[in-house]
């Protein structure tokens, strides 16, 4: 068996602490605006993070300027961030999960969403945002 790549163990380390605040906000957000609000705010909150720990320690030889590596990166979240919302909804309205109550329902769709996604963004990361640009 193949062990995972230290830059993909990075990637899920630093990409769960993301996504752990991303998960975390959506609670106390939920108290003050509707769900699909409460999801699109913690998405922005636990992109920022995971931009800032992913440029830094997951793909430190990016080598395109910042604001290039930051439109790709919101581009590429940005697609996900879709995909994150629709499969939470969908989840939430799914019919195996409509005994539970709401409040776990959402946060199991929001979970596995949010997992869902930062799939689709470690490809997109290494492959677009923080792609190795090769010296002139």
């Amino acid at each position: 068996m193949t062990k995972p790549s230290p830059q993909v163990l990075r990637f899920l380390l630093l990409g769960g602490l993301a996504a752990a605040v991303n998960w975390g906000v959506r609670f106390p957000l939920s108290m003050v605006m509707p769900f699909p609000a409460a999801v699109a705010c913690a998405y922005a909150i636990g992109m920022t993070v995971g931009f800032t720990l992913y440029r830094k320690y997951v793909f430190p030889g990016g080598g395109r300027p910042l604001a290039q590596q930051a439109t790709m990166f919101v581009a590429i979240n940005s697609v996900t961030a879709v995909l994150v919302m629709f499969v939470a909804i969908a989840l939430v309205a799914a019919p195996p999960l409509e005994p539970l109550p709401l409040s776990v329902r959402e946060a199991f769709a929001h979970g596995f969403a949010i997992a869902l996604g930062a799939a689709c963004n470690f490809f997109g990361h290494k492959l677009l945002t923080f792609v190795e640009v090769a010296p002139r």
